[in-house]
C-alpha cells in the first residue's frame, strides 16, 4: 500500500441500438482512502461554470463573453486581460480550453472565482456526487477565510455590463471530519516539520466521482436527470474538444510543442514519452500531479479497432515520506505506471470480443481553428 493504488476500470459493450452498457472492475478503490486529487477537481471547475452560465440565463452572457475580474478581499487578483486569448480578453471558454490544453491552474482559478466555493461543492453534493470537498484555489497559498471569498466579477460586450456578481462568501468553513495525516514529515516555511502532512483541509474528490464525472459528461442519457449537469448541446461539444485536444492543436493560446508534448497532459498510454501521439486514439481526460500524486481520469477512444472504455487511476510516489519537499518519482515511477497500465488495458480491450462493434463518430471532432 506504499504506492496507494486505486484503479478503476470501465468496459463498455454497445447494444445494436448502439446504447453502451457498463461493467466496473475495481483495485482497492475506497473512497475513505484519501489522495490528493491535484488538477483532477479541474473538470468540476469546468462543468460548474458551463452550468452557471446556463443557469444565469442572461442574454449575451455565455462562455464566449469577456468578463473582467476584480479584488475587493486579501489574497484576491484582478483580471482586465489576457494576451493569450483571441481578443485579448478572459472568457469562460478560454479558461476552460487552457484547463484542459495544459492543465492551466490560473483558468481553473477563475471559474472557482467565477462559480463560487459553495456553489462548487453543493453543485455536485446536490448531484449525488458526495465524496468531494474544494476547499481552495490550486498552486497560490491563500487561507481557508481567503478561499471563502470569491472575488467579484463582470461579464460584458463593449461599454455595456451584461452580469455583475458581487464578491461571494461561502458562510461554511469545510474540511475533513477528522485528520488526514500521510508521510513522516513535510516541509513547511522551508523548514522539516518531522510529522505527517495532514490533507484535512485541502480538496476531496474520490477516484468514483472523478469517473462519475466522466459519465456525466459522454453518457448523460444514461444517468438518471437529477445526475446530469445543465448544459445545452454545444456544451458537451465544446468539452469534448476541450478535453482530448492535444496543445499543438489549440489555436489559442498558442502552446510551444517543444515544452507541450502531445500527451503533456495524457498519462495513460502515452505519459512515459513524448512521441507524437497516433491520430486514431482519441483520450478525453483530465490529470493530476501533486504530493507525489500522479492521477489520471480518462474516456479512451480508438477510432481504428473500435475500441472504448474509461479508465481512472491515481498512484503516490513519495519513497522518503516527506511532502512538499518537491523529491517525487513521477518519472520513474508514476508516469511510466500510469502509462503502461493504459498499455495493458488497451491491449486486453483490442483482443475482447464485441456482440457489436460501437458506433464512435461521435467523437471525431475537427481540431481546425
Amino acid at each position: 500500500t506504499k504506492h496507494e493504488v486505486q484503479i478503476l476500470y470501465t468496459q463498455i459493450d454497445r447494444d445494436a441500438a448502439n446504447r453502451p452498457h457498463f461493467t466496473r472492475h475495481e483495485y482497492r478503490v475506497n473512497p475513505e482512502d484519501y489522495f490528493y486529487p491535484a488538477s483532477t477537481i479541474k473538470l468540476a471547475g469546468a462543468l460548474l461554470a458551463l452550468e452557471k452560465l446556463n443557469q444565469l440565463g442572461i442574454a449575451g452572457v455565455d462562455q464566449h463573453t469577456p468578463v473582467r475580474i476584480d479584488s475587493a478581499f486579501s489574497g484576491q487578483t484582478a483580471v482586465r486581460e489576457d494576451p493569450s486569448a483571441p481578443d485579448g480578453l478572459p472568457t469562460i471558454a478560454h479558461y476552460i480550453r487552457k484547463l484542459f490544453a495544459v492543465s492551466d491552474n490560473d483558468a481553473y482559478n477563475r471559474l472557482y472565482e467565477f462559480v463560487g466555493q459553495q456553489r462548487m461543492n453543493e453543485g455536485l453534493w446536490e448531484k449525488g456526487y458526495r465524496d468531494v470537498r474544494l476547499t481552495h484555489r490550486l498552486a497560490i497559498a491563500r487561507s481557508p477565510e481567503e478561499n471563502r471569498h470569491t472575488n467579484p466579477l463582470a461579464f460584458y460586450r463593449g461599454d455595456q455590463v451584461l452580469y455583475q456578481q458581487p464578491m461571494l462568501v461561502n458562510p461554511h468553513t469545510w474540511h475533513a471530519p477528522a485528520p488526514i495525516p500521510k508521510g513522516e514529515g513535510h516541509i513547511q516555511n522551508g523548514e522539516l516539520v518531522a510529522a505527517p502532512k495532514d490533507f484535512a483541509g485541502s480538496n476531496y474528490m474520490s477516484v468514483e466521482v472523478l469517473q462519475d464525472l466522466l459519465m456525466a459528461v459522454f453518457f448523460p442519457e444514461e444517468l438518471p436527470a437529477e445526475r446530469r449537469f445543465d448544459l445545452r448541446p454545444d456544451d458537451y461539444r465544446f468539452l469534448y474538444r476541450a478535453m482530448s485536444m492535444l496543445p499543438r492543436e489549440c489555436p489559442h493560446p498558442q502552446y510551444d510543442p517543444e515544452k507541450y508534448y502531445d500527451s503533456y497532459v495524457k498519462f495513460f498510454l502515452f505519459g512515459d514519452n513524448k512521441a507524437p501521439m497516433p491520430d486514431s486514439v482519441r483520450i478525453f481526460n483530465k490529470v493530476g500531479l501533486a504530493y507525489g500524486y500522479v492521477t489520471d481520469n480518462a474516456y479512451i477512444v480508438d477510432f481504428e479497432h473500435g475500441v472504448e472504455f474509461l479508465l481512472t487511476a491515481v498512484v503516490l510516489v513519495n519513497e522518503n515520506g516527506i511532502f512538499n519537499d518537491g523529491a517525487y518519482e513521477y518519472d520513474e515511477v508514476g508516469l511510466p505506471f500510469l502509462a503502461e497500465l493504459g498499455r495493458v488495458i488497451y491491449a486486453y480491450e483490442l483482443e475482447r470480443k464485441r456482440a457489436h462493434q460501437p458506433d464512435l463518430s461521435k467523437w471525431r471532432i475537427n481540431y481546425g481553428p
